[in-house]
């Protein structure tokens, strides 16, 4: 019941009253029975207030109830808002800034007292606020805007990029008449995106370096390859006359020609199926062969390489079935680059080659007793124009591009490489590979 219905029903009982005492005026009857019927009615009338007086105190309980509730939740909005990560203001449709939370004020480096009061917009830097007016303008029309980036300056005058999602807050007829206002400092964010944008250009100008790269490689290869397949060619026959009509001098000088120029075209030939393997124009020319007989032919080919510095070079091959199909060429390149790499890092003791099976895939390994590699370097081991111990190295020669062709090799035939190796113990190389490699489609 509220105060309209009481005050009702309080005049109500008054005028009840009246007409009693106006009708024990005028009534013949007596006055006890007059008496007794006034008080019936006025029986009547007080027990009615008396319960419009139960039905009002359980309201103004339950009001006290609702108000407390009231000012909880009050209180918990008020701690919400104030201690937010992010910054929240409320403005009036002016914009001037009527609430301010702790993450505002520190944002914009200003005091809440002082923050209160001002426009936002002189939180805008000049070239910044025809933008931010027309907006102001459309949130006039619409609910609210989400993610609008802008640039805004704290009272110090420092500019920072800022992310702003606003709300509108309407009046009980349905206009606005203020806004809420969500601020996030986007700087880091920004600036990791330039950074990324930044990285990604840099990306795409190596990718095109890298092209180039591998274009000019692959053109100086073949304008290399030529000459020196004309030097090897009359190399061998100067040396096809007779010892007797070729002096021994000038027969030495060639043949030291010959071993030069067959050095040089090795190493044109590695830089050249770099750039093909590296552009990815390297296609495997797949055959059938017996796998043990091309072990068996490659190792006795190098065994004159490990003879001069002394070292036992064996081969083992335990192979049910040594057919495979793969590229023959290829698959014997890979041996010679490891069996080559073996022979010229160790000094003493020996090399091993052996060649097993394993479901429907055989492996490859080469072992040696050389001077190893250091586990830092080993991550390295298969990067391009990249050699371990370049003292060593530059010793030995080498262009850096061996274990790399061998490791795109070995990918292109859907195999693998893994290397285990310890300073002064040797190193183990493990090429597994399909028994049947298949044409990409």
């Amino acid at each position: 019941m509220n105060a309209y219905e009481l005050t009702q029903q309080i005049e109500a009982v008054r005028q009840r009253a009246d007409a009693l005492q106006d009708h024990a005026k005028r009534s013949p009857l007596p006055p006890s029975e007059i008496l007794h019927d006034c008080l019936e009615e006025l029986n009547t009338a007080l027990e009615e207030l008396k319960v419009a007086e139960e039905e009002v105190r359980q309201q103004n309980e339950e009001l006290i109830d609702i108000r407390a509730a009231l000012e909880v939740e009050r209180q918990r909005y008020k701690e919400l808002f104030d201690f937010a990560p992010d910054a929240y203001l409320v403005t009036n449709i002016a914009g001037k800034i009527l609430e301010a939370n702790r993450a505002a004020t520190n944002l914009l480096k200003i005091s809440q007292k002082y923050l209160q009061g001002k426009l936002l917009i002189n939180f805008i830097p000049e070239h910044q606020r025809r933008a931010f007016r027309f907006q102001l303008m459309r949130l006039h029309q619409i609910k609210q805007i989400q993610d609008w980036e802008i640039q805004m300056h704290t009272r110090e005058g420092g500019e920072f990029d800022a992310a702003i999602s606003v709300t509108t807050i309407w009046n009980r007829e349905g206009n606005p008449k203020g806004w809420r206002w969500l601020v996030r400092d986007i700087t880091a964010r920004k600036q990791a995106e330039e950074q990324l944008r930044a990285m990604k250009l840099e990306n795409l100008q190596l990718q095109e370096a890298t092209r180039l790269k591998s274009q000019f490689l692959a053109f100086m290869s073949h304008e290399l390859r030529t000459p020196m397949n004309a030097i090897l060619g009359f190399s061998q026959l100067l040396l096809r006359h007779p010892y007797n009509q070729f002096p021994p001098q000038a027969r030495n000088m060639v043949e030291r020609i010959l071993s030069s120029a067959r050095r040089l075209l090795v190493l044109i030939e590695d830089i050249l199926d770099f750039s093909k393997l590296e552009a990815g124009r390297l296609e495997l020319n797949l055959t059938e062969f017996n796998l043990a007989d091309l072990v068996t032919k490659t190792v006795e080919e190098l065994n004159c390489l490990a003879q001069q510095k002394h070292l036992a070079l064996d081969v083992y091959i335990n192979l049910q079935n040594p057919n495979v199909i793969n590229d023959s060429d290829r698959v014997r390149q890979i041996l010679v680059n490891l069996l080559s790499n073996a022979i010229k890092f160790t000094d003493i003791g020996k090399v091993n080659v052996e060649v097993l099976e394993i479901q429907e895939r055989v492996m490859l390994l080469v072992k040696d007793t050389g001077i190893g590699i250091s586990e830092a370097d080993l991550k390295n081991i298969f990067q391009e124009f990249r050699q371990v111990n370049q003292c060593l190295t530059r010793k030995q020669g080498g262009t850096g591009l061996g274990l790399a062709i061998v490791d795109q090799l070995v990918r292109l035939m859907k195999g693998s490489i893994t290397v285990e190796s310890k300073l002064g113990e040797g190193s183990t190389f493990r090429v597994e590979l399909p028994r049947v490699v298949n044409s990409p489609d």
